[in-house]
């Protein structure tokens, strides 16, 4: 039967221990690490993400017969903890209106403001076309269960384009990314810098081997026991210092989890005197290197810096990766060397008054964006300040 004769049917899965790693994995987009079966139910199987947590798994699969054709992560919310995407100002809104702003649907990757991949789809169907097969059941079961809104986070921008399209409304907000123009090693892209800008960047890097502090990379396999048990404390205490509270991740999301991610995981250890003092923790895909996770036992000079970004572009140079994606936020990476670029989220609002509003807002907003990024832009260290992306 042809696929235009059978309509794909679309469900909706409480917990990815539903369907196999084999088959959810044969559609997703695995390159990119968060979409992969391990990732996702790692977040589930460690007690990261659960009903409890405010993050209840409601996976979108679709299939054609027995066929799974497409995949998207989605999760009930009850709070917009863990997102990057700030909307508290739309709860507020809501409340105001005398309406309730959670539950709420979410299509992200928990605790990952990494731009990638959304709804996945076997490449002999049509994305925009099961995007509206997915988008109308998300309608149905959001007005059918008293849901607000549906929301897709950090979505590649032509998908957003796609999204905005079929009626969705378009935030853009901004990130830090570096870009690798070839470079042959670290002071071919520091050549590039202005003098007093370059001098700046290798007095912070001169400045952690004068504190006596050693970098190590390793990847995959070379992570041991050990190394994520450090890393958890490191990530833990940290978090603690900042928050008040001990993160998002537990110990065994590390020790389990990213601990079976293979080749697609990367740390960096710092130590002083032979001791683990700090580390910072990456994955990658075949292009790109995304930098999550920072702990340390205790502030150096620094450090973070140069664990968190020289270290991650020494990585990418070696490895001929294109592009860094170090995280949210921080105006301190324009200085050295990460460029300011767009990201996207896409929303759809059940209620017709609320939704004009937030196209009002979502377009004012945007112009700022635009602006923002342009004058940051300026800021840049180079001689040249021209934004050259891939």
């Amino acid at each position: 039967m042809s696929h235009e004769q059978r309509q794909p049917t679309v469900t909706f899965l409480d917990s990815l221990n539903s369907i196999s790693a084999d088959e959810w994995n044969n559609v997703a987009d695995t390159n990119y690490p968060f979409l992969r079966h391990e990732f996702l139910f790692g977040l589930e199987d460690t007690g990261c993400v659960t009903p409890q947590s405010g993050w209840q798994p409601n996976h979108v699969i679709v299939r054609d017969g027995q066929r799974l054709i497409a995949l998207m992560p989605l999760y009930l919310k009850s709070h917009s903890y863990g997102e990057y995407v700030f909307d508290w100002s739309w709860a507020d809104a809501w409340q105001r209106y005398g309406l309730h702003y959670y539950p709420k649907l979410v299509a992200a990757i928990p605790f990952t403001p990494a731009t990638g991949p959304r709804l996945c789809v076997a490449a002999d169907y049509s994305w925009d076309s099961v995007m509206t097969l997915v988008l109308n059941a998300i309608k149905e079961r959001a007005l059918k269960n008293d849901i607000s809104s549906w929301h897709m986070l950090f979505p590649e921008n032509e998908k957003a384009t796609a999204l905005a399209a079929q009626g969705l409304h378009t935030r853009t907000a901004s990130q830090f990314h570096w870009f690798n123009e070839d470079f042959k090693n670290f002071d071919e892209f520091l050549a590039g810098f202005s003098s007093r800008k370059r001098k700046n960047l290798k007095r912070e890097r001169q400045r952690v081997a004068d504190q006596g502090i050693v970098l190590t990379t390793l990847t995959g396999a070379q992570i041991e026991q050990h190394h994520w048990q450090q890393f958890h404390h490191f990530y833990q205490s940290t978090y603690a210092k900042r928050s008040g509270h001990g993160g998002y991740l537990s110990r065994e999301f590390f020790t389990q989890t990213a601990a079976g991610m293979g080749e697609q995981v990367v740390m960096v250890i710092a130590y002083l005197h032979d001791e683990a003092i700090a580390a910072a923790l990456f994955f990658r895909s075949s292009d790109t290197l995304y930098g999550r996770y920072w702990g340390c036992e205790q502030e150096y000079d620094c450090l973070h810096f140069e664990a968190c970004y020289y270290q991650g572009i020494e990585y990418c140079i070696q490895h001929n990766l294109t592009r860094f994606d170090p995280g949210a936020q921080g105006e301190h990476k324009i200085q050295r060397g990460f460029r300011p670029i767009e990201t996207y989220s896409s929303h759809w609002i059940a209620n017709s008054e609320l939704s004009a509003a937030i196209a009002n807002f979502t377009e004012q907003e945007r112009d700022h964006v635009q602006q923002y990024v342009k004058d940051a832009s300026s800021l840049l260290p180079f001689k040249s300040t021209e934004l050259k992306t891939p």
